[in-house]
């Protein structure tokens, strides 16, 4: 998958993209650790097997016999607790890493406030923070991404701002996420922005990013849902805060329009007798 990612993402082959969020960085960091680690072991084991072909191939009529493994006890007893140590290094490097790419950080300066002040991602909350968060529903269906901004303040009837496909976002903000689908398995992935979450009718998974710069970040649905899958692309862009603010107020003023619009629409095509 990682190795995949890297052509059809402009990064890398051997590892993630560069992470533009905390957690996505992280996952990267674990990962070099843990592929020199693998790295290391296999050139070791690699460079034992071509110099046992070498040192005791059956063409070397006269040189030296092999010395018998089968019941070595004191070799079986060290490849054994070696392996046990390198598990155990990997888990407790992997432990360590896992709050960073799990807790949600605290909002950054320069990133969207409450409206008390607070900033919006708290630490001390089990993650993802609680209604201090700028929380984002992601909705995965046949073939496109829905975005409603639960964080804002709602529309008419407690109905929120929402988007399609582009999500756009304040710089310097943590922006927790709740995913799911309303049809068939999804799977929510910017390969800049932390990991995979699986979008799943009936169920709710949820993570996190923060981004510090102004950008655009790339991604796609990572799950074979139909035959449009290929074109189910995702967009997130963060902006500064002035701008996401101007954004959700047109986003706002846009939704309204278009209910007035169909409204009218329906209205003017109505049966006369029906309500």
């Amino acid at each position: 998958m990682l190795m995949a990612a890297g052509p059809a993402f402009g990064g890398a082959v051997w590892r993630p993209l560069d992470g533009a969020s905390p957690n996505q960085d992280k996952i990267q960091t674990l990962y070099t650790i843990t592929f020199v680690m693998g790295l290391v072991i296999l050139v070791i084991v690699e460079a034992l097997i071509i110099y046992c072909i070498f040192k005791f191939r059956a063409k070397r009529r006269g040189g030296p016999e092999p010395v018998a493994v089968h019941g070595n006890a004191p070799l079986e007893i060290g490849w054994t607790v070696g392996a046990i140590v390198l598990v155990a290094t990997v888990a407790v490097v992997t432990f360590l890493f896992l709050p960073g790419i799990l807790d949600p950080p605290r909002t950054g300066p320069g990133g969207l406030q409450a409206d008390a002040g607070v900033a919006y991602a708290q630490v001390g909350q089990p993650p993802p923070p609680g209604d201090r968060a700028l929380h984002i529903h992601v909705n995965g269906q046949q073939y496109i991404w829905r975005f409603d901004y639960v964080g804002e303040k709602p529309l008419d009837e407690g109905r929120p701002v929402y988007a399609y496909t582009n999500m756009v976002v304040p710089i310097n903000t943590t922006v927790t996420l709740k995913i799911y689908a309303s049809d068939v398995i999804h799977s929510w992935w910017v390969p800049r922005l932390g990991g995979k979450a699986d979008a799943v009718p009936g169920h709710t998974n949820e993570t996190w990013f923060k981004i510090s710069k102004p950008g655009v970040y790339r991604g796609q649905c990572a799950e074979l849902c139909g035959d449009n899958h290929a074109d189910m692309l995702n967009f997130v862009t963060a902006v500064p805060v002035d701008q996401y603010k101007l954004w959700v107020a047109k986003q706002r003023r846009d939704i309204l329009a278009a209910q007035a619009a169909l409204a009218a629409a329906r209205k003017a095509h109505a049966i006369p007798g029906t309500n």
